[in-house]
């Protein structure tokens, strides 16, 4: 294990996804989501086979056991990185970025319902309290705020925004489910090639031409992904999930610097309290399942003969 390596490898795939996003936000105006989920999902695959060759992973790591299983964790990815990807275009970067840390949430809920995972009252309370963040958040978008009625732009990205964050949250479940019987690199390489397919099926709802510059930065934002993707596999190699999770809330961080300084999105204070009640619940679980695993290790240690 190299902790620091894993951390650095997890700090990296966090860059690349919210520089990713900005790149998808910054030609939201122009080119349709369900183009975008296309240019971001095909330009990752030369990466990721790149990347499996290296690791000699092409020819044997491609293999399923569960075709179906990767289309359903396909479709609902998807269905996530589309709505995501329209929510940036109606709603300030870091207030999606606040709405997407539901999903981990939401994903304890659905282990619960779907795999038969057993939830006690701490996971419960600090999913509760994370939920009360995603409300304070959305609330200025969803209700009458000193009197005047929300746009209602931003009350729909606001709500394309939470959707997609239940749907990757529903991938989060089938990726569970597949780890046990696939390997992670099918799981990485399927999922790019069915949301590239997928994708066209929004061909008849207005795709455009872009110009030259635009197609730069929608090849690049795939690119982009691709590594991301590579980056945060790797790191759980290095350094187990209790060390690197906590450092997906960085991306608060670069997604108000890049708000600020690139579009000019001030952060309101129900955004940054909302974020910082969700930040506070997504790591209090991860302290928890840290502190569990060290309990069962230290049970089994117990039971193991001595001498």
């Amino acid at each position: 294990m190299h902790p620091f390596k894993g951390i650095a490898l997890k700090l990296a795939s966090v860059v690349m996804f919210i520089t990713m996003a900005s790149l998808i936000k910054a030609t939201s105006g122009q080119v349709p989501a369900g183009q975008a989920v296309f240019f971001r999902s095909f330009f990752a695959m030369p990466v990721i086979i790149v990347w499996l060759t290296l690791r000699g992973d092409l020819r044997t790591g491609l293999k399923v056991a569960s075709p179906m299983g990767h289309f359903w964790r396909g479709f609902v990815g998807t269905a996530a990185m589309g709505m995501m990807f329209a929510g940036l275009g109606l709603l300030p970067l870091p207030e999606v970025t606040a709405i997407g840390y539901a999903a981990p949430l939401l994903t304890v809920i659905f282990a619960a319902m779907f795999l038969g995972e057993s939830v006690r009252l701490f996971r419960m309370a600090a999913v509760a309290l994370g939920m009360i963040g995603v409300l304070v958040v959305l609330a200025p978008r969803l209700t009458l705020l000193e009197g005047e009625t929300v746009r209602t732009g931003e009350a729909v990205g606001a709500m394309l925004v939470l959707t997609g964050a239940i749907c990757a949250a529903l991938a989060q479940i089938y990726i569970r489910k597949l780890v046990q019987t696939e390997q992670t690199s099918a799981v990485v390489f399927y999922f790019s090639l069915t949301s590239t397919l997928l994708s066209l099926l929004t061909l008849p709802f207005g795709w455009v031409a872009p110009a030259a510059p635009l197609v730069g930065l929608l090849v690049l934002a795939g690119l982009l992904g691709g590594l991301g993707q590579i980056f945060l596999t790797s790191a759980y190699r290095f350094a187990g999930a209790s060390v690197v999770a906590p450092f997906d809330y960085a991306s608060m961080l670069f997604a108000i610097a890049i708000g600020y300084f690139v579009f000019g999105e001030v952060p309101t204070a129900p955004m940054l309290s909302g974020a910082a009640l969700v930040i506070a619940a997504g790591v209090l679980i991860i302290w928890r399942e840290h502190a569990l695993g060290l309990r069962r290790a230290r049970a089994r240690a117990g039971m193991t003969p001595q001498g």
